[in-house]
């Protein structure tokens, strides 16, 4: 059975009635689940697997015990060499998800560079995400490079920006897509 590495940008705490089908969907199919334990869409996202009765999830933190852990489920907890509370330190557990499930559902405020970086790290090994862009309510398929531009023309010019400092989002782009990027950052 497919793992899915379900996650989303910390700002969204609300679920879009879409997105919950999805999750319902995975847990009626009995799909394992890998989640991490951050506040915001994580914590959204393991309230709705607690209320789809999901069984086979665990719970990725970085660090002793998880933040978040709704539904009592399995931890995996994810060593770090980064100084605790920086970005590096997290994104060990996220990279962790990524080796560990087959795609990812992911819940993308069309700016989070984590959601982001989700989606390119599934996408550099090979694998399928489904994007939920929450404010056009609509699902986004990246399975390769070129998805990413499709994906990436929902941010806003300041969040594109943002994004390139913070990941080199365009640089990101460029290795994907297997040409020169279009996108202007």
């Amino acid at each position: 059975m497919q793992t899915v590495f379900i996650a989303g940008s910390i700002k969204i705490k609300r679920l879009h009635p879409m997105f919950k089908e999805r999750i319902a969907n995975i847990v009626r199919e009995g799909m394992p689940v890998v989640v991490g334990d951050a506040n915001g869409a994580d914590a959204s996202i393991q309230a709705e697997l607690v209320e789809q009765s999901a069984k086979d999830v665990t719970v990725f933190c970085t660090g002793d015990k998880p933040r978040n852990n709704l539904g009592c489920w399995p931890v995996h907890r994810v060593q770090s060499s980064a100084q605790p509370g920086t970005r590096a330190y997290f994104t060990a557990k996220d990279i962790e998800m990524a080796d560990r499930a087959e795609f990812g559902l992911m819940l993308w405020d069309a700016a989070s560079t984590g959601t982001l970086s989700n989606v390119f790290e599934l996408l550099s090994q090979g694998k399928k995400s489904v994007v939920f862009i929450n404010r056009a309510a609509k699902f986004q398929n990246v399975k390769q490079g070129d998805d990413i531009l499709d994906l990436v023309s929902f941010m806003s010019e300041g969040a594109r920006k943002t994004a390139d400092r913070k990941i080199r989002l365009g640089e990101k782009v460029s290795q994907l897509s297997g040409f020169q990027s279009r996108l202007a950052v």
